[in-house]
């Protein structure tokens, strides 16, 4: 986070709230109930001020405690679900994640860019198909998903290049590139081509392709994408099949999007 200076701070940064939303996202990183003194060192906060947030955040709902320890309560969700309704990406795209993946018979989902990862915001689901896969909310890194490349190809060469240099790059299956030469390649390749396909790099027996979708000024803002088990649908047919309607879909939108 950028260091504001004394007078801004002041005025525009609340620290308190800064502190808050930190020991809320702690949550995620432990499993089961927590200790004070676990969450205070998970969030590098004086145990007093964890003390003070912790039961703000009960009075608030958002978090319950039999004493000793706090878990999350549901009424967390509707920050979530504050932020899923009130997306104009997510609702103009959520009527075609639906139709593409009645046309396919197969899920497809939509990702947005946040930082160095994807998170999976909304997806679409045939009716005869138990809805498993990527849940809404998951991340993944960028540099290794087809979601991911088909959204890095929004900036410049030179900001890509730097960008994947910086990025932490960590192999998810032996089939996973991480040489920022070769990735800048590929997602220059994808660029060009409109499309990325990721064969077993972000999960071991998963292929996936995805395509970028533009708003009215042609700047990438997120992917939609499809994907299946690699002992079931070759990579042919994610080609053949799949990618006409993607493309359909994200075309579709485009003159929707602000």
């Amino acid at each position: 986070m950028p260091k504001l200076k004394r007078e801004e701070r002041a005025t525009d940064f609340v620290e308190s709230l800064d502190r808050g939303l930190r020991l809320l996202q702690i949550f995620g990183t432990i499993t089961g109930p927590a200790t004070l003194s676990d969450l205070a060192r998970a969030a590098d906060l004086p145990r007093a001020t964890a003390r003070r947030i912790l039961f703000t955040l009960e009075h608030g709902g958002f978090v319950a405690t039999d004493g000793k320890l706090f878990t999350l309560t549901a009424h967390v969700l509707t920050l979530a679900g504050s932020y899923l309704r009130s997306n104009q990406v997510i609702a103009v795209l959520q009527p075609v994640l639906d139709r593409i993946a009645s046309a396919a018979q197969e899920i497809s989902s939509l990702a947005l860019l946040d930082g160095d990862d994807v998170v999976f915001v909304a997806r679409g689901s045939p009716a005869r198909m138990f809805s498993s896969g990527l849940d809404i909310g998951y991340r993944l890194p960028a540099f290794c998903t087809s979601v991911g490349r088909a959204m890095l190809g929004r900036f410049g060469d030179q900001e890509l290049a730097t960008r994947l240099k910086a990025m932490r790059r960590e192999a998810l299956t032996p089939q996973t590139v991480t040489d920022p030469k070769r990735l800048l390649a590929a997602i220059i390749a994808d660029r060009q081509k409109g499309y990325s396909l990721v064969d077993r790099e972000a999960e071991p027996h998963f292929r996936s392709i995805s395509v970028p979708v533009r708003r009215y000024d042609d700047t990438i803002v997120a992917a939609i994408n499809m994907g299946a088990h690699v002992d079931r649908v070759p990579t042919e047919e994610l080609i053949e099949r799949f990618l006409p309607l993607l493309r359909e879909g994200a075309e579709d939108v485009k003159g929707r999007l602000l």
